[in-house]
């Protein structure tokens, strides 16, 4: 007989597949639940201030100096990145541990070495210039801070103080005292603005220049001031909304750009000798020369040639010194009046053979602009020496070697165009569209992408605002971008305290260093297989987007990193971007050279997989030399 069944053994088995698919969709949603809140409570970016505290604590070893700014205590969890806090370690582990250098090599600059320099020609300066070290050379130790070094003076503060115990040379107060440089006063050195041929003070000075050209208006914003002393020019200039490279060479004037530096006044080693400065064409609005001993009129004017390829069309060059106003200063400048009147007469030949128009000398001033474009210069022939430049790229400036020949403008079609394109005034420059963009000469970038880098940086520079506080306190004043690209990052910061110095490197794809200038910002470019030319310690906060991308297969990371840290001053920040492989194998290294990093999700969210890796260089110094 039969047996009898009380359903569709059918709809038996549709019932078990129903209880099975709604079991497993169960587990997965769970499981997909808790992976989304593990992960973000473990590896969230902190959104406030009070998420960060507690990852946080402070190096109860480190030798903490009594330097006059807000005392710290260190028990502290408060992540304000203010003296002697950092980022909390966790569990990680370090590859090695660097050594500290000793301390001869305190104030090391790699390719400006003054030992090294003696083994190059004399001639145009050549042995002044960079000679970096080779690969056995390299250093892999860590550059001691002096025994008693103190964190600087805030922005604006450091413009006129400095102490005395970060760069112990009294060379400059003593060599330069008629000229009122700079002045010891107990424990710090005073700045009180005075220069060799401005001694009533270089807000006077730049007050004067201001009655003969438009100084105040937006229409300058970049200048380059030539051998710059300790950059008085271009730290008065800055409250007039002018933003000045500085440079001097490593001489017998020990520190010259390191004190420009620790005032919180952009500045880099440099000289004018036999290469190009490495800036684009087109770069500065204003060039500045106050007795900064460059024999402009020889060299069939190639360092006048020089000025004009890195001066925008229409731009200035200021002199001030000799031979200017010769017949009144001869005597004190111990030459005779044939020899000044000479050297006047073959500058002037040189302008004119520039196309460059005088526009004014008075007192101990001469001024001269350079021509909007080359059109008005071509129907007069006045281009007979130099010749002019044939098929080369002016923004080729790292290493190249200069020429004694006029870079051309780029073609216009009327005697009213400015060569290149003209920029707005600042401030309504640094987001406008820059022509080297509009008019195409950027591949790949057009006017849309601009804006949207822009966009771009203002996220990440609020989210950066949540991540190091201090930013807009004066704690942070001189920023490095070691990866510049279109100047986005300095644009985003520029309502802080703070200057930029936008790195592009030299080997890039892109030369958008010209963008960058046209901006109204700074920069230089820079292969960082080498070192920069810096003094150790004059960085507060350095940002590398995508680098180690660039370099990790041309050379090796560890001493790119060893060169942060000799350009970084003591607990000062760096902020990384980059693939966490890359991030994890940098932080292995910077483990070992005594900072204090956590790597935080990108601001878009932990699924995004760059990151960012936040790195506090802790505070130690070097053991006083025992004589």
């Amino acid at each position: 007989m039969a047996k009898e069944c009380s359903g569709s053994p059918k709809h038996h088995h549709l019932e078990a597949k129903r209880k099975r698919l709604t079991w497993i969709l169960g587990v997965g949603g769970l499981c997909i639940l808790f992976y989304v809140l593990g992960a973000w409570l473990s590896s969230s970016t902190p959104t406030s201030q009070s998420d960060v505290y507690t990852k946080v604590v402070c190096d109860n070893n480190a030798n903490t100096p009594d330097n006059g700014n807000a005392a710290v205590n260190p028990s502290s969890t408060n992540l304000d990145f203010a003296s002697h806090h950092q980022v909390e370690l966790g569990s990680s582990k370090t590859i090695s541990q660097f050594p500290p250098c000793d301390m001869s090599f305190s104030e090391y600059t790699p390719c400006q070495d003054k030992v090294r320099g003696r083994k190059f020609d004399r001639n145009m300066l050549k042995y002044r210039e960079r000679h970096c070290p080779t690969k056995e050379e390299l250093l892999l130790c860590l550059i001691p801070a002096p025994p008693k070094y103190k964190t600087p003076f805030k922005w604006p503060q450091s413009r006129d103080y400095a102490w005395y115990d970060n760069i112990p040379h009294r060379e400059l107060s003593i060599e330069k005292a008629i000229q009122n440089w700079i002045q010891v006063e107990g424990d710090r050195f005073r700045f009180p603005g005075g220069g060799t041929m401005f001694p009533r003070g270089a807000d006077a000075y730049i007050d004067d220049i201001g009655q003969l050209i438009p100084l105040t208006d937006g229409t300058i914003r970049t200048a380059i001031d030539t051998g710059c002393g300790v950059a008085s020019f271009g730290a008065y200039l800055l409250k007039r909304n002018v933003l000045t490279m500085s440079f001097a060479p490593r001489d017998t004037h020990e520190a010259q750009v390191q004190f420009a530096l620790e005032r919180g006044v952009p500045a880099m080693i440099g000289i004018m000798g036999s290469q190009r400065l490495p800036y684009p064409a087109r770069a500065f609005d204003l060039a500045h020369c106050s007795r900064c001993l460059i024999p402009w009129q020889k060299y069939d004017g190639l360092y006048l040639t020089e000025v004009d390829r890195i001066l925008r069309p229409g731009g200035y060059w200021v002199l001030s010194g000799p031979p200017i106003h010769w017949k009144k200063h001869w005597r004190g400048w111990e030459r005779t009046q044939e020899d000044l009147k000479q050297e006047q007469d073959a500058i002037e030949d040189v302008a004119n053979h520039l196309c460059w128009k005088k526009v004014i000398e008075q007192n101990d001033l001469s001024v001269w602009q350079k021509p909007i474009n080359h059109i008005a210069c071509f129907k007069s022939k006045v281009f007979k020496t130099p010749q002019i430049c044939k098929s080369e790229d002016p923004d080729t400036a790292w290493y190249k070697i200069l020429e004694a020949c006029i870079t051309p403008l780029p073609e216009v079609s009327s005697s009213d165009d400015v060569a290149g394109g003209a920029i707005e005034k600042w401030p309504e420059r640094a987001f406008a569209v820059p022509p080297r963009i509009s008019n195409g000469s950027i591949r790949g970038i057009t006017a849309e992408k601009f804006k949207e880098d822009n966009e771009l940086w203002k996220e990440r520079v609020a989210h950066y605002k949540r991540i190091i506080s201090p930013l807009p306190t004066g704690r942070y004043r001189n920023i490095m971008d070691m990866n510049a690209y279109l100047g986005g990052f300095a644009a985003a910061v520029l309502k802080y305290p703070v200057w930029v110095m936008n790195v592009v490197p030299a080997n890039s794809d892109d030369n958008t260093l010209g963008v960058i200038y046209e901006r109204g910002l700074i920069g230089t470019y820079q292969d960082w297989c080498e070192a920069f030319s810096t003094y150790p310690r004059t960085y507060d906060l350095i940002h590398a987007s995508g680098l180690f991308s660039i370099y990790q297969d041309r050379c090796d990371i560890t001493y790119i990193l060893l060169e942060m840290d000799r350009i970084l001053r003591p607990e000062g920040t760096v902020i990384f971007r980059d693939t966490v492989e890359l991030l994890v194998k940098i932080k292995s290294i910077t483990d070992g050279m005594r900072w204090k990093s956590q790597i935080v999700d990108h601001e878009s969210g932990p699924f995004n997989p760059e990151k960012i890796l936040v790195a506090v260089k802790t505070y130690w110094t070097g053991e006083a030399t025992q004589k």
